[in-house]
């Protein structure tokens, strides 16, 4: 009886073992099928809450067993207990990296401005390089068909024009004073020819070498004189030069920019006629404060360049008439004691006004300074 009793036992306790085995066996049949059954790896404690232990290793079976779109976050899980009523959830959502836990410790983000590019840069002054140019061409033409209205300073333009029309007449009186120069280089360079060829006549021809003398030395002082009154025209030439292709053309330059300066301004004027003539909504108003504003700074710039003008002028005419002044007393007393035979007078011409005169082979380096 004892020993039925105790194999009843051992059968009882042999009992569970085997449906220990069974059940493992079907857990690690239940391992091996597809991913999309991994929940069933999800150990769980008698009283249906889920072991630490394996709390990673299911995160990454579940992350990898989940459809395509659906992410972590949008996931809960339910697990019931066989012998409780309570539910344990579970809200899974995406594994933190350290980076960004890093970036949850960290302050504020400041993000950087923008870097400028270089191209759109470009491509922005070439858009208003051209809306600028349009602008202006379709002034000058309206103005030149006689529709567009042009804002003119009476005084200034007459000024510019007097100074346009003088620039012209000096440099025609430039020219002709080159061409004189000129002449009188050949004269006296035919002059000098001539007088060695009288002295060398004089010293070979007895009979008449007092004759062949006298035209030597007179041809000669003809040279020396021709070569005084050479340098006060060159000096006149130099002096007129720079006062017509440097000083007035250094106005003239002013003037050009304060016309294009002019241009614009008009141009932006007329637009901003344009749209105060037009309707005012929602729509048209930033355009007009806009066009207020450009129009606001090409007119200061006009204002400038007018000024400048102005005064650049002022200081050219005063410039001007004390140089021509000074040239032209040298030139009228060069030429006068020149013809009239007066060397002193010509001599003393050149000192007062402080003019060198070259000699003839000075640049020419010496023999010695040659070797």
């Amino acid at each position: 009886m004892s020993e039925h009793s105790s194999e009843s036992t051992t059968l009882d306790e042999s009992h569970p073992a085997a449906e220990e085995v069974q059940s493992g066996s079907e857990e690690s049949a239940m391992a091996q099928e597809s991913p999309k059954n991994s929940a069933a790896e999800i150990p769980v404690t008698s009283n249906g809450q889920l072991e630490d232990s394996h709390e990673h290793g299911f995160n990454r079976d579940l992350k990898y067993s989940l459809p395509v779109g659906l992410g972590l976050s949008e996931t809960k899980i339910t697990s019931r207990g066989f012998d409780s009523a309570k539910e344990g959830i579970v809200e899974a959502g995406p594994f933190p990296s350290k980076g960004s836990r890093a970036q949850q410790k960290s302050g504020p983000v400041v993000l950087a401005d923008e870097v400028k590019n270089p191209a759109m840069e470009k491509l922005e002054l070439v858009r208003k390089w051209s809306l600028n140019t349009y602008k202006c061409t379709r002034q000058i033409i309206s103005e030149k068909l006689g529709r567009g209205s042009r804002t003119v300073d009476l005084e200034l333009e007459a000024q510019i024009d007097i100074l346009r029309d003088n620039k012209k007449k000096y440099e025609h009186i430039l020219r002709l004073a080159q061409t004189l120069s000129t002449q009188l280089f050949q004269m006296v360079h035919t002059q000098r020819q001539l007088g060695d060829a009288f002295a060398d006549l004089s010293l070979k021809s007895l009979e008449l070498h007092e004759e062949f003398g006298y035209n030597a030395d007179t041809q000669k002082l003809l040279a020396k004189n021709g070569e005084t009154l050479l340098g006060a025209i060159n000096f006149f030439i130099a002096s007129v030069n720079t006062l017509v292709n440097k000083t007035i053309e250094d106005t003239l330059l002013t003037v050009k920019q304060y016309e294009s300066a002019r241009i614009e301004y008009d141009a932006y004027r007329t637009d901003l006629e344009e749209l105060n003539l037009g309707p005012r909504d929602a729509n048209t108003l930033p355009k007009i404060e806009q066009s207020q504003q450009l129009f606001q700074v090409h007119k200061e710039k006009y204002d400038k360049m007018r000024n400048d003008v102005s005064i650049k002028l002022k200081f050219l005419e005063e410039n001007k008439v004390k140089v021509l002044h000074n040239q032209l007393v040298l030139f009228h007393n060069a030429i006068a004691a020149y013809f009239a035979g007066n060397q002193k007078q010509l001599e003393q011409t050149l000192k007062q006004f402080h003019i060198k005169l070259k000699t003839p082979g000075a640049d020419a380096p010496s023999w010695l300074e040659e070797q």
